[in-house]
């Protein structure tokens, strides 16, 4: 069963995936796309072994992702510029909740302050005087 050629409308291009520079690759990409599929293949089939095996006890390891979770966790700093973006982000998280809770705590003494100045504000069962 054949299909006929696409032919793009005039209102519209030709879709990325019908390109044949998508899909018409060379011998050598074709080869290295299938190399990397049998890897893949391989390297499943040594999972679902480890994994299916009656008598395995304990966590299968996977080197790759003990890679990328040391790169995403442990090795951080190495890999850390300080940009300007950084820094202001650093102080706003570091010093923002000081700076909120100090502004919270200040305005609710100050309302309280002026409350028992005036005498309204109801002292039943005050501990401190």
């Amino acid at each position: 069963m054949s299909f006929p050629e696409y032919k793009p409308s005039r209102l519209a291009t030709l879709p990325p995936t019908l390109d044949p520079a998508e899909y018409d690759i060379s011998p050598e990409t074709r080869k290295a796309q299938a190399e990397r599929l049998a890897i893949r293949a391989r390297l499943k089939r040594e999972y679902l072994l480890q994994y299916n095996d009656p008598s395995r006890h304990g966590v299968i390891e996977d080197p790759a992702l003990t890679r990328w979770t040391y790169a995403r966790s442990a090795n951080v700093y190495p890999n850390f510029r300080p940009t300007p973006k950084t820094s202001l982000l650093g102080a706003v998280v570091g010093f923002g909740p000081l700076f909120f809770w100090y502004y919270v705590f200040k305005t609710d003494r100050d309302r309280k302050e002026k409350l028992i100045k005036e005498g309204k504000w109801d002292r039943t069962f005050n501990i401190s005087y």
